[in-house]
């Protein structure tokens, strides 16, 4: 295996890690996982959730601290998750009308999470 390649196996088996302990968190708080990974042609979703009436698009983002790990998003890419939502509600039979929120989950390198809820509001 080369350096690089390791690289890449590690940053995906801890992106999984961070989703996971992500997910976990929403749980304990009582939000019912609906998907991981959610994928469609605009984009892909990290975790889908429910709160009540309400569907939450989470992006996870992982770094040392939650600083470098909230600098790695950008606009383009909100934008294609929020694409990316609209394509989830409609498969779903929800509809782009239904009640949603975008939350961004900073997981640093000791994997304490802090969410920022609402997140791609301006």
């Amino acid at each position: 295996m080369t350096s690089a390649s390791h690289k890449g196996l590690t940053a995906f088996h801890a992106g999984q890690a961070a989703e996971h302990c992500v997910a976990r968190h929403y749980e304990r708080r009582g939000y019912v996982s609906e998907a991981r990974r959610w994928r469609c042609p605009s984009g892909e979703v990290d975790l889908i959730a429910r709160d009540g009436g309400r569907t939450v698009f989470i992006e996870v983002k992982k770094a040392r601290d939650h600083a470098a790990a909230a600098a790695r998003i950008a606009p383009a890419q909100a934008r294609r998750i929020m694409a990316a939502a609209l394509d989830y509600l409609d498969a779903t039979g929800r509809g782009a009308d239904s009640e949603m929120r975008f939350d961004v989950a900073l997981v640093d390198g000791t994997g304490r999470v802090e969410i920022v809820e609402n997140a791609f509001m301006a």
